[in-house]
């Protein structure tokens, strides 16, 4: 039997996940926006919208240990990101579920997870994405650019999550004109993944941004609960 584990998680179960993760790309979900600001204006009312505990997959890790790398808390059963910061790029956005599933076209003002992926402390990739527009992932875009983003690599992203922990990141690489997430759902350690757009909507090429853990601890409830305030984008 846990011979018949190990091929499902190794071999099987990322075949699926790649395989699903063609169909999303196709649907649209690497298709975001223009780098430019959205107009409130052309937007409706700011609503609420928590973010939902998707399934989460377990782990045999101890809880409360920090990582290295490739070791994390064990999985805790409605663990969910809810908020994303690199406080060198001046990004701090609440992170919330994607409403309408997969395909459904990202919401402004917010960041979002493929729920297909994993969680902080799963072990897992992670995959967090958001629009290139002010006040979202345009600064990712904009230092991408300058020496295929270099000034990046060794930068802190801190991810909070529902259950009042900070989870941190060290980014150790910036890719540039992506077309895939095969390596995202077949990281074999804790991996956070974000991605924005490059261009107008329908622009194939995607800047993802790859980081490690680092560590994690308790974090204040407030701090780990923005209040998010989605928008359709203009």
């Amino acid at each position: 039997m846990p011979r018949l584990f190990d091929l499902l998680r190794t071999r099987i179960l990322p075949a699926i996940l790649t395989a699903a993760g063609v169909a999303l790309i196709v649907a649209g979900l690497l298709s975001y926006t223009v780098p430019v600001e959205a107009n409130p204006s052309d937007s409706p009312a700011a609503t609420d919208l928590a973010p939902t505990a998707p399934p989460t997959a377990g782990a045999s890790l101890t809880p409360g240990a920090t990582g290295s790398g490739n070791a994390s808390p064990s999985a805790v059963a409605g663990r969910f990101a809810t908020r994303v910061q690199i406080p060198a790029l001046g990004v701090d956005l609440p992170v919330i579920r994607p409403p309408g599933g997969p395909s459904a076209y990202p919401l402004c003002n917010v960041a979002m997870y493929i729920q297909a992926l994993g969680q902080p402390g799963e072990g897992r990739g992670i995959y967090i994405y958001a629009h290139a527009r002010k006040g979202m992932f345009l600064p990712i875009l904009d230092a991408s650019k300058i020496n295929n983003g270099a000034k990046m690599k060794g930068m802190i992203v801190n991810v909070y999550t529902s259950d009042d922990r900070l989870y941190l990141y060290e980014v150790t690489e910036v890719r540039r004109h992506q077309l895939n997430l095969d390596d995202a759902i077949t990281a074999a350690t804790e991996e956070l993944w974000l991605q924005t757009s490059e261009g107008p909507r329908g622009t194939p090429g995607k800047t993802q941004v790859v980081a490690r853990l680092l560590s994690t601890q308790a974090a204040d409830h407030v701090a780990a609960h923005p209040k998010a305030n989605p928008v359709v984008c203009g």
